[in-house]
């Protein structure tokens, strides 16, 4: 990827389906950690990339095998986890919870809770943002006395593509 050459550009659309390209979400991951003043190395790069490229929810052992292949040198499930505890502080990659695997933020320039809808069929995941399911979970949060440090709402079903394909 040449992200030298990319501008990052913060999504202004809150209903863009997260629809953009990887090497712009790369090269925006690397802005907001320069401007956070937090060290995106090359590795951290790298795993971004692989989980952008990926397409789909991926996990750190997948990770560490992608690395092999891709620098012909092995890296330890260990350094992959770190560099993913990295990357979800930076708000760059959440994990899914329910599959043990990581996808990439498609808005890390905005905070905002993650709703995930994760085909149980092709393994695809779709990140959306909802006003109105924060609005609710903040609202049910406060009437309990609750403080929400991260929200994370995973939804399995099947995708429009798996339904077209007649898989459902």
């Amino acid at each position: 990827m040449a992200l030298l050459s990319i501008k990052p550009r913060p999504c202004t659309d809150p209903n863009c389906r997260g629809q953009h390209a990887p090497a712009e979400r790369v090269a925006l991951a690397m802005s907001l950690c320069d401007a956070r003043g937090a060290q995106l190395t090359k590795l951290r790069r790298k795993i971004l990339e692989l989980l952008w490229e990926s397409g789909r929810p991926t996990g750190a052992y997948e990770l560490v095998e992608a690395l092999k292949l891709r620098d012909s040198r092995p890296v330890g499930p260990p350094t992959v986890y770190r560099a993913l505890e990295f990357l979800i502080s930076q708000g760059l990659v959440s994990k899914i919870e329910s599959r043990n695997a990581y996808i990439p933020c498609a808005h890390p320039e905005r905070r905002h809770d993650c709703l995930f809808f994760i085909c149980s069929n092709c393994g695809a995941a779709i990140e959306l943002e909802d006003q109105r399911l924060e609005g609710l979970i903040s609202e049910d949060a406060a009437l309990i006395g609750f403080r929400a440090t991260r929200r994370v709402v995973e939804v399995e079903g099947t995708c429009a593509r798996c339904i077209a394909a007649g898989a459902a």
